[in-house]
């Protein structure tokens, strides 16, 4: 049986293999047998999430992930993240990602938010 610490470590562990390139490795290790997506911009399903992560990373190689924090409550994991994409273009990201009984993802939200240039105060997003 996994635990919530578990559970976010599989989150971080997953969105961080997908990222980075090899988005079906992290859907073969990751997720159960459904996937629900709630992104708008990216397909339902396991194939959806595939192709939107490979896209990525044949358009973006360059990109990267910081993990800020991660907060689990029972079957959920929120990720509090800061991402950095071509020209130091900068996105602070929440995903909320549900695990199955088997420990499994099996549903993902997100929130993205894109961080501006200046800022009315001096405290980071992430």
């Amino acid at each position: 049986m996994t635990t919530i610490e578990d559970n976010k470590k599989n989150a971080i562990a997953f969105y961080k293999m997908a990222y980075e390139g090899n988005p079906k490795a992290a859907i073969e290790k990751y997720v159960g047998k459904e996937y629900t997506q709630h992104n708008p911009a990216v397909a339902n399903g396991l194939n959806g999430f595939i192709s939107y992560f490979e896209r990525m990373q044949n358009e973006y190689p360059e990109k990267s992930i910081e993990f800020v924090r991660a907060i689990a409550q029972d079957d959920l994991v929120a990720l509090h993240s800061h991402q950095v994409w071509p020209d130091n273009d900068e996105y602070v990201t929440m995903d909320f990602f549900r695990f199955d009984k088997q420990g499994k993802i099996c549903e993902h939200w997100d929130a993205i938010q894109q961080i501006p240039k200046t800022s009315a105060n001096p405290n980071k997003m992430y």
